[in-house]
């Protein structure tokens, strides 16, 4: 493997000057994300703060005990329980088949921050993969991308959700399952590596029963070498943990929905638009409603002193709230405002990785964070890579595409250039002053017929309509029949478009992490951990 560091701008403008680390966007931030002083100043903070530190250890030791494990699976889990010991966290929802390549992306910055900061700071640093099981979005996690006749096209997988239960909750069936996942795999290609791929997914599938289990099967399968901890946000069990944190928030929900507000002003004053969507009711939290298996948003009626929903069929008073979270957990989960927060006080987060969209909600949090005098873990920017294969860079090579052109924008423009070269303008001018002559002519008939005979119009202009249409339709097959001679140059314009920026979209946000491990085998991650990649900001491109 090949790495190529390219600058590239971010998929938004403040996360772009984030990693440029400006100074106006520095001051939504407790921390830098890349200076030694800060690391340490990070840990005097985490320090003074106390942890369950055994009680998390236990817990996520217990859920992933399902799991494919290692001997650094466990030495991570005594680290944690190491009073001295700090965290590398990010996480990402439960993607079937690991979802989009960004989430692989997002495990291996993990891994590589985790082992380069406890190799800088002489501290257990431990790698833990957050995984948003209590989000109920399913659309975003039921589907792949696949390439098929040239054209990238998604794949659903077959059973329906139609109510908001969280995606912790959504069951698999297991033979339907195993049958669509056979059709994805397929329809990646038959390499030598697709019968080995397929029996561990056959594995995974046969011990999990729910989407968390077998997004967590997989991403364990692929990185429990490297001492990989998994937590799921949806697992009630992790409740009883969180339940004096949900007090906090219940206790200042007005607090916090504030500071979001003001912080967002801040960032709005300074030309920047606000990522989170908040109310001046927002209470921050879900509420599980089992009767209807919704995850239901609560807000304030600040008339009735009630806490409720939009459809006003739940009202708690601040008491029951209050005896909710004392007795009852499992039916609160946080939401994009309140995970950050739930996140900090049950890990001694040294950092947290994000992706470009994070960044930017993040920055609108600082205040929230001052709300209870604690500080935003340092936010590093997740690696952002493209998979380059060989072949692919052959392609470009022959059709003179540029790299950093292709990545930005795609081939269309190029293929179009292309295609218009291949035109005959001779042959376009004598169809051109074929069709004015002809029109020529019959404006002439048509002058003669309107004296002598004006019931023949219609019919003549029926020949007209005829005549260019079979102009128009000998022009089109001409034009095709000179575009098919090309046909292999013009399809490998598709290849690099669906390989590099399928439908107009970065590469790691559409094609799925497995179709990699089919095509280069089961030591395509271990290849890419055995990198040197330097967390910088630059986009890595790894050619293999």
């Amino acid at each position: 493997m090949e790495i190529l560091n390219l600058s590239l701008p971010a998929t938004n403008r403040f996360a772009t000057e984030y990693v440029a680390q400006t100074q106006d966007i520095q001051k939504y931030f407790h921390y830098r994300y890349n200076n030694s002083v800060d690391d340490k100043n990070r840990l005097e903070e985490l320090s003074a703060r106390s942890f369950m530190r055994n009680e998390l250890a236990g817990h996520i030791e217990q859920f992933m005990n399902k799991f494919p494990t290692s001997e650094k699976v466990k030495t991570s889990i005594e680290k944690l329980k190491m009073t001295n010991s700090a965290v590398i966290i990010g996480g990402q929802q439960a993607g079937i088949l690991t979802g989009p390549l960004y989430t692989i992306h997002k495990v291996l910055s993990i891994i590589t921050l985790a082992r380069q900061k406890e190799a800088e700071l002489k501290i257990p640093v431990v790698p833990v993969f957050w995984i948003a099981g209590e989000d109920h979005d399913y659309q975003e996690v039921n589907h792949v991308f696949v390439e098929k006749n040239n054209r990238i096209e998604k794949k659903l997988y077959p059973e329906k959700i139609l109510d908001k239960r969280m995606v912790s909750k959504v069951m698999i069936n297991q033979e339907l399952c195993k049958n669509w996942v056979e059709g994805i795999i397929k329809s990646f290609g038959e390499t030598k590596h697709t019968k080995e791929l397929l029996e561990v997914l056959e594995q995974a599938i046969q011990d999990s029963k729910s989407f968390v289990d077998l997004f967590a099967y997989m991403i364990m399968h692929l990185f429990k070498d490297y001492g990989l901890l998994l937590i799921d946000s949806g697992d009630e069990k992790l409740r009883t943990l969180e339940k004096d944190f949900f007090l906090k928030q219940i206790n200042s929900f007005e607090d916090i929905t504030n500071s979001v507000k003001a912080q967002q002003e801040e960032i709005k004053s300074n030309g920047f638009s606000n990522t989170i969507e908040i109310s001046e009711k927002a209470v921050n939290l879900f509420y599980y409603d089992e009767k209807h298996h919704d995850r239901v948003l609560l807000e304030y009626d600040n008339k009735e002193k009630l806490f409720t929903c939009k459809e006003g069929y739940l009202q708690f008073t601040l008491e029951q709230m209050l005896d909710i979270a004392n007795e009852f957990p499992e039916k609160l989960s946080n939401n994009v405002v309140t995970r950050p927060l739930m996140q900090e006080w049950l890990f001694p987060t040294l950092a947290f990785v994000a992706g470009p969209g994070e960044i930017a909600y993040w920055a609108e949090l600082k205040k929230v964070f001052e709300v209870f005098e604690i500080k935003m873990p340092p936010i590093v920017p997740r690696i952002n890579i493209t998979i380059l294969d060989r072949s692919i860079e052959t392609d470009m090579n022959e059709l003179g595409l540029d790299l950093v052109e292709t990545l930005l924008n795609g081939t269309e423009e190029k293929k179009r250039e292309f295609i218009q070269s291949l035109k005959d303008d001779h042959l376009e001018q004598l169809f051109e002053k074929t069709k004015q002559d002809f029109l020529h002519n019959y404006h002439q008939i048509k002058m003669y017929l309107d004296e002598k005979d004006s019931s023949s119009i219609p019919l003549l202009n029926k020949n007209k309509k005829g005549f260019m249409r079979q102009m128009m339709f000998m022009e089109d097959k001409l034009e095709k029949s000179k575009q098919l001679k090309y046909e292999v140059v013009i399809n490998k314009f598709a290849r690099v478009e669906n390989s590099l920026r399928p439908n107009g979209s970065p590469q790691e946000r559409m094609l799925n992490g497995l179709y990699y491990l089919n095509e280069y085998g089961p030591t395509f991650i271990d290849d890419l951990l055995k990198c040197s990649f330097t967390i910088d900001g630059t986009h890595k491109v790894i050619k293999i």
